[in-house]
């Protein structure tokens, strides 16, 4: 089928902090994957969405009535927030009422204490549950911010969320760390000493940070450890916290493959595997039964 051929019955979306993704959908089944890296629905307004996806599926055959399914951070969505506990998705999905054309945000979840807010990953858990049905445990959500969620007979129990993907991504960019950081494999032996450091000890993460520029400037680290140590000091830190989420718990891990496979390892070497799902598959089955929902 060619991009000139695609006439989706109604369009998916998925506004993520990886960028906008966008599934042309004919009932149940994607017909074609668009993506956009390094944009999401932040800055956009329920109208202002329509002709960002139109620029984005260039070739797509739908007009202003095709129906769109959105989850992330849209703009005004933040007021449709739904308290935990309650089910990924509610019992019915309403039409944006400030969109000129059919446009279904999925509702994000907040939590009061600790006070915390979840925008697309209410979709993906969602996603989870629909091929994994009756299953229950948590659910790591990995990420800028990776999301800790506790399942239960179908709903979100409690989440915490942190912010340890952002740090790496900012200690790379605008820290003193930065020079260190130019390798970009991560040597697995290096991530997983770091994560046990950390995890043991996370009350010295800042000075094993600066640690990292120090072994980086004497010449004492080995080449390629530095990104290695980083995300394991942080990963660990976050285990340490999580504890109570991950231990002795079914878990499952959704997120990118380079981002799941450090956390698998991680939980791994502490005795506690994890089942490992690919982020967009499960936006895609979440923003699916959200359809549905949609429709019925």
């Amino acid at each position: 089928m060619t991009d000139k051929q695609i006439n989706p019955d109604w369009v998916a979306v998925d506004a993520g902090a990886d960028g906008l993704r966008a599934w042309a959908m004919q009932g149940g089944r994607a017909v074609a994957q668009v993506q956009q890296a390094g944009s999401n629905a932040r800055d956009l307004t329920a109208d202002g969405l329509r002709p960002a996806l139109q620029d984005l599926t260039a070739g797509w055959q739908f007009g202003s009535k095709t129906p769109v399914v959105i989850c992330g951070p849209l703009e005004g969505s933040a007021a449709a927030l739904r308290a935990v506990p309650c089910t990924p998705l509610g019992e019915s999905l309403p039409r944006a009422s400030d969109a000129a054309s059919p446009l279904y945000p999925v509702p994000g979840l907040r939590q009061k204490s600790p006070a915390d807010v979840m925008q697309g990953g209410e979709t993906r858990i969602a996603g989870f549950l629909a091929l994994n049905p009756g299953w229950d445990g948590v659910i790591c959500l990995t990420g800028p911010h990776s999301i800790w969620a506790e399942v239960s007979a179908g709903e979100v129990v409690s989440f915490q969320s942190f912010m340890s993907g952002e740090l790496v991504a900012l200690l790379r960019q605008h820290s003193t760390l930065r020079p260190a950081l130019a390798q970009a494999t991560i040597d697995m032996a290096d991530f997983g000493a770091a994560v046990s450091d950390s995890l043991s000890r996370p009350e010295r993460l800042a000075a094993r940070l600066l640690a990292i520029r120090s072994g980086h400037l004497s010449g004492s680290a080995a080449k390629g450890a530095a990104l290695a140590q980083l995300n394991g000091l942080l990963i660990g830190a976050e285990l340490a916290a999580a504890r109570p989420y991950w231990l002795g718990q079914n878990l499952a891990l959704i997120g990118a493959p380079e981002q799941t496979r450090l956390y698998a390892a991680a939980l791994e070497a502490q005795g506690a595997p994890a089942t490992v799902a690919e982020a967009a598959r499960m936006a895609l089955a979440g923003l699916t039964a959200a359809y549905r929902l949609a429709e019925g």
